[in-house]
């Protein structure tokens, strides 16, 4: 079942308008309808309910691409869904314009897209949800992905997370330095990231600064006072939001993600000033976190970077969700903390010799995506394909597995 106006609305339209175009004359429309937008709404709101009582982690809706259909991710497979109606382009284009504010409009039809976050009440559950929603144009077609950001905030037990480690992540056994959560999309990096300031919020008297494209998980103030800045909303960049943050008088400042060289070169500026900060980057491996942040800047700065990040670098933790034997997903991870070795080898752009140092790093902490897969078949949790399928080193995978 469609939007039961929708071939009145379409009536109203020009049929040369397209794009950006389509998208004000629909606004228009909408404007002058009420009924119409609220049913629009309420048909997006019980798409994103089916998502949380799906258990599905994205929802992907609009444009060519979908043939009318709604698609679902549930425990990593991406899927059309067989029990929930159709919607053609032009109807999805109604309800995402039927929730977005005139701000939010303008940068989309400005930049072409728009990242924002939504939060809904869900009949059945009687709890507030949010989502991390993502608008753009397919082929002249507006159409957007939602993902459901996690409500549970895991323990540092719960994530497996080293004792070492864990005593590094903590406001209260270091004071400063960087620590990133790299990994590909989709990996959980930013549950693990707010798993890490609710520890910090809870165990520490402090101000934490919480930098998001858009904020997914919302931290209330527990020991700590946390101050939440939305890109876009309370202001402009990540970049800017790290540099005003030293005037904020933080103790921890979050930056959802490191996507350029000025970015990465004003965190480590606040870390080299004596702060903590946390911070994601899309990679796969520790070392590779490493070789990104170096890769990022002109050779003739390299040097330069290489001794700054040896100096601030404390631990870095590169992540998967990998599929389990029960159908579902489990965290895999790589952690490396950097210790006086580490950082030699960084300064010295020696960053192969680090592998062994992960490999051998037991007691601090430290092991190798390799070893967490080869626990995890261990203990009968995943399968030796997934571990192949998953592993950063098929050499060394088998080299485990045989052991």
């Amino acid at each position: 079942m469609g939007l039961s106006f929708i071939d009145e609305l379409l009536s109203e339209m020009p049929n040369s308008f397209r794009g950006i175009f389509f998208c004000k004359a629909i606004d228009e429309i909408l404007l002058q309808n009420k009924a119409w937008r609220d049913e629009a709404y309420s048909c997006l709101e019980s798409l994103l309910s089916a998502m949380v009582h799906k258990n599905a982690s994205d929802i992907d809706l609009g444009g060519e691409r979908t043939n009318g259909k709604i698609w679902y991710r549930i425990y990593g497979h991406k899927s059309p869904a067989l029990d929930v109606a159709d919607y053609t382009k032009e109807e999805v284009s109604v309800m995402l314009l039927s929730f977005l504010q005139d701000a939010q409009k303008e940068r989309l039809y400005e930049n072409k897209s728009i990242d924002f976050a939504l939060s809904l009440n869900i009949a059945g559950t009687e709890k507030s949800y949010r989502f991390r929603g993502s608008t753009y144009f397919e082929r002249s077609t507006i159409c957007a992905n939602f993902r459901l950001v996690n409500q549970k905030l895991f323990s540092m037990a719960d994530l497996e997370i080293p004792a070492p480690i864990e005593k590094r992540l903590n406001l209260k056994s270091e004071k400063s330095g960087l620590v990133l959560i790299t990994g590909i999309t989709g990996s959980g990096k930013s549950s693990t990231l707010d798993s890490i300031v609710d520890m910090n919020n809870r165990d520490n008297d402090a101000h934490i600064i919480v930098l998001g494209n858009p904020i997914e998980f919302v931290h209330d103030s527990a020991l700590s006072l946390v101050t939440h800045r939305e890109i876009g909303e309370d202001v402009g960049s990540f970049q800017r939001g790290t540099i005003e943050a030293l005037r904020q008088d933080p103790d921890i400042v979050v930056v959802g993600e490191m996507r350029d060289a000025a970015t990465m070169a004003t965190v480590l500026e606040v870390t080299d000033s004596g702060h903590k900060v946390f911070s994601t980057l899309h990679t796969s491996s520790t070392v590779d976190s490493i070789h990104r942040i170096i890769a990022e800047f002109p050779p003739t700065e390299q040097d330069r970077i290489r001794h700054r990040l040896a100096d601030t670098l404390k631990v870095v933790i590169s992540q998967k969700l990998v599929p389990n034997k029960d159908g579902r997903l489990t965290l895999a991870k790589e952690i490396l903390s950097v210790n006086t070795s580490v950082q030699s080898a960084i300064r010295n752009n020696n960053l192969s010799e680090i592998f062994q140092m992960l490999t051998e790093g037991k007691q601090q902490g430290m092991f190798t995506m390799q070893q967490d897969l080869y626990r995890l078949v261990k203990a009968g949790i995943i399968t030796v394909e997934t571990a192949m399928n998953y592993c950063n080193n098929k050499k060394v995978m088998v080299r485990l597995l045989k052991y």
